[in-house]
C-alpha cells in the first residue's frame, strides 16, 4: 500500500481534522454540488453522489445542508458556477501529486496551490504533467476481524469481480476493484458478511518514490495537509512510500 494511503489511514484512526467545521461543511457541500451537476440529484442513479453523502455524514454535516447542495446541484437551488479542475505538481523529493478541486475562482484556486507547492519544496506543473503515473480504481475498505480470513475474502472478492486485495495494513483489507464495478463488489462482500468502513473511487499511483528522510518526510506532509486542507480541494493523490514508523514520527 502506498505511502499516502497508509498517511490518510493514520488521520482517519486518529480523527486529525485541521478545518473549523464550518470549512468542512462547505468542502463536503463542494463536492456534493459537483456530483449532483455531472449526474442528476437521485443518489440511487448517481453513486458518486451517494459516496459524496456518505462523506458528508460522516463528517456530521447537517441533512437540511445535504439536500440544499443536491438542489443547489442539480438546478433547483439557483445557478452554481461551481467547476471540477485537476492540478498537478511535483513535492519534495520527486513525488508525484494531483489535486482535484471544486472551485468557482479558478484564479483564486490555482495561486493558492502555487504558493503550497512553492513554501513546502515542490513545483506546480502544467496540466498532464504528473496524471499520466496514475489510474483510476476503486478501492473497498473491509474491517479486519478476529473471524476474517485472508483467503476467503479473496475468493469472494474475486467471485464478485474485483481484482485483488492489498493486506498490507492492521485495521483493514482494502479490496481492489475497477471502478464502474464498486457498487456490485461492496454489496456482494456486505451480502457475504464482510464489515464494509468504505467505498471510494480513487487515483492510484502506478509507480511509487520512495522517501526516507524525516526531513523531506515533514516537508512532503505539511505540503499534502496544506493542499487538504485548502477550501477548494476535494482530493489530493500522491505517489509516495514510506516506512510506517516515519510516516508517524512525522504525524502530530
Amino acid at each position: 500500500m502506498s505511502g499516502h494511503s497508509k498517511w490518510a489511514n493514520i488521520k482517519r484512526q486518529k480523527a486529525v481534522v485541521d478545518a473549523k467545521k464550518g470549512a468542512v461543511y462547505a468542502k463536503m457541500s463542494r463536492e456534493i454540488i459537483v456530483a449532483a451537476k455531472l449526474g442528476g440529484g437521485d443518489p440511487n442513479g448517481n453513486f458518486r453522489l451517494r459516496q459524496a453523502i456518505d462523506r458528508a455524514k460522516a463528517e456530521g454535516v447537517p441533512n437540511d445542508n445535504i439536500q440544499r447542495a443536491i438542489e443547489k446541484g442539480a438546478g433547483a437551488g439557483g445557478q452554481d458556477n461551481l467547476e471540477e479542475l485537476t492540478y498537478e505538481g511535483y513535492g519534495p523529493g520527486g513525488v508525484a501529486i494531483m489535486a482535484r478541486c471544486a472551485t468557482d475562482n479558478r484564479n483564486r484556486t490555482a495561486g493558492d496551490l502555487r504558493s503550497y507547492f512553492s513554501k513546502y519544496g515542490g513545483n506546480m506543473g502544467e496540466t498532464g504533467c504528473v496524471g499520466w503515473m496514475f489510474k483510476e480504481r476503486a478501492e473497498i475498505s473491509i474491517e479486519r476481524t478476529p473471524s476474517l480470513n485472508e483467503d476467503d475474502l479473496l475468493l469472494a472478492a474475486v467471485d464478485a469481480g474485483a481484482d485483488d486485495i492489498d493486506t498490507s495494513d492492521e485495521e483493514s483489507v482494502t479490496v481492489i476493484c475497477q471502478a464502474h464495478g464498486v457498487e456490485a463488489v461492496r454489496d456482494a462482500l456486505a451480502k457475504a458478511g464482510y464489515q464494509v468502513t468504505a467505498a471510494d473511487v480513487t487515483m492510484a499511483p502506478m509507480s511509487t518514490v520512495a522517501i526516507t528522510e524525516l526531513d523531506q518526510a515533514k516537508q512532503l506532509l505539511r505540503l499534502l495537509e496544506a493542499l487538504e486542507n485548502q477550501d477548494d480541494v476535494q482530493h489530493v493523490y500522491a505517489n509516495f512510500d514510506m516506512d510506517t514508523k516515519l510516516l508517524q514520527a512525522c504525524m502530530p
